[in-house]
């Protein structure tokens, strides 16, 4: 994740310490994608969620069981996906469990079934945060998750999150389709007092992997990112917003960068030591996911390569393993990462977007997803 608001507008956030603490001695942020129900079908949902309850799902024992292994490696948040979490009906057990064990809870969801009974149990279960998303202004957001009437029900979802006293965000996912409609979801965000934004940079993962005409040229890339930065800035200085991100590719930190220091911006070293001290991509480091069967993957949109199941082994023998290649390579990028990257002034504080997309682990599959799209200039490469 980059933090726009913390690094161009210099906003404190609640997550600094897990973000920016080079010494932090917390374990693996987990997504735990809990169940393969939607009761939406979007177009870029990166699990190929479905209506269908997937006969595999680990069981609530099972479930309970990879919870408190999650103590073991000192997890700071466990992050309830799917699917949409809320589907998963002994999620209010698991909940609880998680409430017993210590364990931060996050939850992500299409906030279409939070009525105001199941926020006022979130908050009680000490859920405390729930990103919801959004893809654009009613009429799109409709249309792309392909369910009429789930923009409002997204909205009601909010409010009920925001009267429980649960901290409530927007979750958006930039396609070519809606990069024009990030300036209304910062407007939405100001119109419901939400004031945190994720915006997602667009995976080919899931039925992602089947809208390679949504995938953004480097140059949209840059003018989105130009937007978010700019509406970031202006949203801060009227105190209308705490906290935007961006997520899913470390170039953002790079481009920040030489977008701060040639307008001269006087958080630039600050933002550059910030970015060091987090250490680029983290996937299989400080992130990881435990699909709905078990499976451990480095992260939430790695979908097509299992480090091990927990109902085979613990959670922490699968992470620590000294054997795994996948991991090897990971923690390893200086010694496998491609030479234009190895190459990059910017290697260090970026570690680039490496994932794992073929069908065996060698070198020869892994890619840069999402794709790097600053100039050789910019990278000081001639």
């Amino acid at each position: 994740m980059i933090n726009i608001s913390k690094l161009y507008c210099g906003l404190a956030a609640q997550s600094d310490n897990l973000r920016y603490s080079a010494t932090s001695s917390f374990g693996p942020v987990v997504v735990y994608n809990c169940t393969s129900r939607c009761n939406l079908h979007c177009l870029h949902c990166y699990s190929s969620s479905e209506p269908n309850h997937h006969s595999d799902e680990l069981t609530t024992s099972q479930a309970k069981q990879l919870l408190s292994q999650l103590t073991g490696v000192n997890c700071p948040v466990v992050l309830f996906s799917g699917g949409e979490p809320l589907l998963r009906g002994d999620l209010f057990e698991l909940l609880t469990e998680a409430q017993r064990l210590g364990l931060r809870t996050v939850i992500s969801t299409n906030g279409t079934l939070i009525d105001s009974a199941t926020a006022r149990q979130l908050a009680n279960l000490g859920v405390k945060y729930v990103g919801i998303s959004i893809d654009g202004g009613e009429r799109f957001h409709d249309k792309f998750r392909v369910s009429k009437g789930s923009f409002k029900a997204a909205l009601d979802g909010i409010e009920n999150c925001k009267k429980a006293g649960i901290k409530t965000g927007l979750r958006f996912t930039i396609t070519k389709a809606n990069r024009d409609q990030i300036p209304v979801v910062f407007d939405i965000a100001a119109s419901a007092s939400i004031r945190r934004i994720c915006f997602y940079h667009l995976i080919k993962a899931g039925r992602a992997r089947k809208l390679d005409e949504q995938i953004l040229t480097p140059q949209q890339t840059r003018q989105t990112v130009d937007v978010i930065i700019e509406k970031t800035d202006d949203f801060a200085r009227r105190g209308l917003i705490d906290e935007v991100l961006t997520v899913g590719n470390h170039a953002d930190g790079p481009y920040l960068l030489v977008k701060m220091k040639k307008n001269e911006n006087q958080r630039c070293e600050q933002a550059r030591q910030l970015l060091l001290a987090n250490g680029g991509n983290r996937i299989g480091e400080k992130i990881v996911c435990v699909d709905w069967s078990g499976n451990v993957h480095p992260d939430q949109f790695w979908r097509n390569y299992s480090l091990g199941n927990v109902r085979e082994k613990s959670f922490k023998e699968i992470w620590q393993s000294s054997s795994e290649p996948v991991l090897n390579k990971l923690r390893n990028k200086a010694e496998f990462a491609d030479k234009r990257c190895l190459s990059c002034k910017w290697f260090d504080l970026c570690k680039g977007n490496f994932r794992f997309l073929g069908p065996e682990a060698d070198d020869r599959h892994w890619l840069n997803e999402p794709a790097c799209y600053l100039t050789n200039e910019e990278i000081g490469i001639k």
